[in-house]
């Protein structure tokens, strides 16, 4: 397979695209989309944003030691990317896209977005100046989900969400499921093994054997 070597650059795709919603002492909010966040640690629960200094919302988060991680869904695209490419300098954004403000469950400052199914709030631990961004190192302190999407066993069914997903310049869904963890390695179940057999025989097999049966 031939390939194209470039130049080096960050090419690790799919991520979230997330709405950072964050304030300041003074009570103004604001929401910022970013792609570059994930999971750092378990236990205790940790997790990050990447955020260029310049943006209205890094000083927020630098005074108050608080954002709130909202996922996204596909309902939410539209938000998702206009929180992204306007500022909070010129825009409201909570107005523009029909966002609610909602208390934090722990945190003192940052609102979360009412709209997301799922809010992450974090308190910063450590800041990383790396370069054209800085890393927002947080532990999670608290994580609330939409009751919506509870299953029949009470448990919070994420994936039924809609989720989004950003992709070299793309916002995209989650598509279909194609397995579950660790399904791999997984033993199939000795019913299942005997019917994948079954069917696997050619059909010359099963015509003769199907003849037999008849005479």
């Amino acid at each position: 397979m031939a390939k194209q070597v470039w130049k080096a650059g960050n090419m690790i795709y799919p991520l979230p695209a997330v709405m950072v919603s964050v304030a300041d002492r003074e009570g103004n909010s604001n929401i910022l989309t970013v792609a570059w966040t994930g999971t750092v640690c378990t236990n205790p629960p940790m997790a990050y944003i990447s955020v260029r200094p310049e943006r209205y919302s890094y000083h927020m988060i630098e005074e108050t030691k608080e954002f709130v991680i909202n996922l996204t869904t596909e309902k939410l695209a539209r938000a998702t990317d206009y929180c992204g490419v306007r500022s909070g300098r010129d825009v409201d954004k909570w107005k523009e896209c029909s966002l609610t403000p909602q208390k934090a469950a722990v945190l003192q400052y940052a609102p979360a977005i009412a709209e997301a199914s799922v809010n992450i709030e974090c308190r910063v631990v450590k800041i990383e100046k790396l370069g054209s961004h800085h890393m927002f190192l947080a532990e999670v302190v608290s994580v609330s989900a939409d009751e919506a999407y509870m299953d029949e066993n009470n448990r919070f069914d994420l994936n039924s969400t809609g989720l989004l997903a950003y992709s070299h310049g793309e916002y995209l869904g989650l598509g279909e499921k194609i397995g579950t963890f660790g399904y791999s390695v997984r033993k199939k179940p000795a019913g299942r093994q005997k019917s994948l057999q079954r069917k696997k025989k050619s059909p010359e097999k099963r015509r003769i054997r199907s003849a037999a049966h008849k005479n």
